[in-house]
């Protein structure tokens, strides 16, 4: 029988005050590092995030040969490009992994495997292995694991595919796109597509690496986007704070009627987690920006919420652990691809929050969540950093909630127990982790 690590979420006995800075955005490193490893010369990476997602990235590009140094420190990155070769790749549970690396892969000359963690063998994939097929790819495998049979470069062209259930299939094409010999030209067929402002923050990145990208807005193409072949222009990126990373603790003064203030916020971006200042406003906090602050005063009463998740799926755990906190009933829309994420997160939160005498409903897209009083009780992560992440707020207002495997933070926060535990001590300025460090 296998133990199971508990960690009693620290309640807060008075209103959070705290400043928490926050270390780079997963999203924009990922990114960054296969753009790099791909440019027709060296880049600098600077203040990446160093967690297991990353950390994966970095080490499933080295294995391909892309040479990957630290530089005065583990944040900042000298990624210098190669000729690609066969490799295996341990995949984790990063969804960036599993669906950006294998169009890398197909430049690669030899055989490359994929595999990852259990839980990560049921998280869909056929779209973007077939995707890659029907480009000219040789794959064996629908999911992991799965083996990419690299020719040193890959046809390209037009494909077609479905990707209601995640935009990363459509961004996991698009970044190796300039690299293939016809370019690619992706067309999204089916349900609504979730998540656009990861692919917008793709395409974005792919322009300042002086890639030609054609978005639905450039050509009157409704869900198409065309990369043109060429070369990947070597960038000398800076990265931002991880914006989705920084709600719990925003959420942190919106549940206590207390204070908190994240630096660096940045005035522009395209990171979904930006969206939160508008949903802790809705729900009666006060949220500032100032110098690139961001300050939330929670209210002295939390209002419920009806809103529209689809664009910001990944923010859900956050606002369902605030609806549970609520004084008034909730309804989460347009999630229902939370099915697929590194849980059936709809399955999940209900499950959690019903567990401690809450009152949420599934429906058919989202969850319908009517407070009532919570109780303490063990709160499951199911290997899932923003389920724990949830778990940590209730805990801050309900006595005796313990989160198992809240080391699963370490996929994109190391160190957030004790961010969060400091974030409770008086007059306190949390850092984050040393670099490289595993909780």
């Amino acid at each position: 029988m296998v133990a199971v690590s508990l960690w009693r979420a620290p309640l807060a006995e008075s209103p959070v005050h705290a400043t928490v800075t926050l270390p780079g955005s997963k999203s924009i490193t990922n990114r960054a590092l296969i753009l790099a490893a791909l440019a027709s010369g060296p880049s600098t990476v600077t203040g990446a995030l160093r967690s297991r997602d990353t950390d994966l990235m970095i080490t499933g590009l080295r294995s391909l040969g892309v040479q990957i140094g630290e530089v005065d420190s583990p944040t900042t990155l000298r990624v210098t490009p190669a000729t690609l070769h066969g490799a295996t790749v341990d995949c984790g549970l990063a969804g960036t992994v599993m669906r950006f690396l294998p169009s890398v892969a197909t430049l690669a000359d030899g055989t490359v495997a994929f595999d990852g963690d259990e839980q990560a063998r049921i998280r869909p994939l056929a779209t973007v292995l077939d995707a890659l097929r029907g480009l000219g790819a040789t794959i064996d495998g629908n999911g992991l694991p799965f083996t990419v049979h690299g020719h040193g470069g890959l046809r390209g062209g037009t494909v077609t595919i479905d990707a209601s259930g995640s935009s990363q299939f459509v961004s996991g094409l698009l970044l190796s796109a300039a690299r293939f010999e016809e370019g690619v030209t992706v067309r999204h067929d089916g349900g609504s597509l979730p998540s656009m402002p990861h692919i917008d923050m793709t395409v974005g990145m792919l322009r300042d690496a002086g890639v030609t990208v054609l978005s639905p807005a450039d050509s009157g193409e409704a869900d198409t986007w065309k990369v043109l072949p060429g070369n990947v222009t070597p960038v000398d990126w800076v990265i931002e704070p991880d914006l989705s990373n920084a709600t719990p603790f925003l959420a942190a003064a919106a549940v206590t009627g207390g204070t908190v203030s994240v630096p660096l916020w940045p005035s522009t971006t395209t990171q979904p987690g930006d969206a939160f200042r508008g949903i802790l406003t809705d729900m009666g906090a006060t949220v500032s920006l100032r110098d690139s602050v961001l300050t939330v005063t929670g209210p002295e009463r939390l209002g419920g919420i009806d809103v529209d998740l689809h664009d910001i799926g990944e923010l859900t755990p956050t606002v369902a652990a605030l609806a549970a906190l609520a004084d008034g009933p909730s309804v989460l829309r347009g999630i229902a691809h939370l099915r697929g994420h590194e849980t059936d997160r709809l399955a999940a939160l209900s499950t959690e929050i019903n567990g401690l005498g809450g009152s949420v409903t599934e429906t058919e897209d989202g969850l319908r969540i009517d407070p009532v009083p919570l109780h303490g009780g063990t709160w499951r992560s199911y290997a899932d950093h923003r389920m724990a992440t949830a778990g940590a707020i209730i805990g801050l207002v309900v006595d005796g909630i313990d989160v198992d495997d809240v080391g699963t933070t370490a996929k994109t926060l190391p160190g957030f127990e004790n961010m969060w535990t400091a974030m409770l001590e008086p007059t306190t300025t949390p850092e984050p982790a040393e670099p490289g460090a595993r909780s």
